[in-house]
């Protein structure tokens, strides 16, 4: 998300109406809490326009609510194991929005989650898990004599 906020009508033409009166874009920017690039392109855009419309936002529009990104947020939580493809017919399901298993994971990577395969490997015996206990009981000690090397060159050891 970016890190800038819009502009309601009411605030542009506040800010427009300021200038109009003679105050000066340094005191509108400390007073409102903007940039000067903000207050000037405002104010140039009045002037050439006459209007205060502001563009229309850049790319596509969001598939998802902020309400329907927090219902995905709580399902995925709720349920761990669930891929982006089921997440997908959850929130179909239960609101009527139809979106891709990409959107599903991007919304959850905005609030903090990530999908997480399982690592596949063999499972131990319980022969080689004996070993490998008994391995580690042997060998604990190990730690004393095994320093890395930056240790073992000190300074003051030369």
């Amino acid at each position: 998300m970016s890190n800038h906020q819009r502009l309601d009508d009411g605030m542009r033409w506040r800010i427009v109406g300021r200038l109009e009166a003679g105050q000066s874009q340094v005191q509108i920017c400390r007073e409102f809490n903007l940039t000067p690039r903000v207050v000037c392109n405002l104010w140039k855009q009045f002037q050439d326009t006459g209007s205060i419309e502001g563009k229309p936002g850049q790319g596509h529009p969001r598939a998802t609510t902020a309400t329907e990104d927090r219902y995905l947020s709580i399902i995925a939580r709720r349920n761990r194991g669930a891929t982006a493809s089921q997440l997908s017919r959850d929130l179909y399901a239960a609101t009527g929005t139809c979106v891709s298993r990409v959107t599903v994971s991007k919304r959850l990577h905005e609030t903090g989650l990530f999908a997480r395969r399982p690592a596949v490997c063999v499972p131990l015996t319980s022969t080689n898990g004996r070993v490998r206990l008994a391995w580690c009981r042997e060998h604990r000690d190990w730690s004393m004599y095994w320093r890395p090397f930056s240790s073992m060159m000190s300074p003051g050891s030369a």
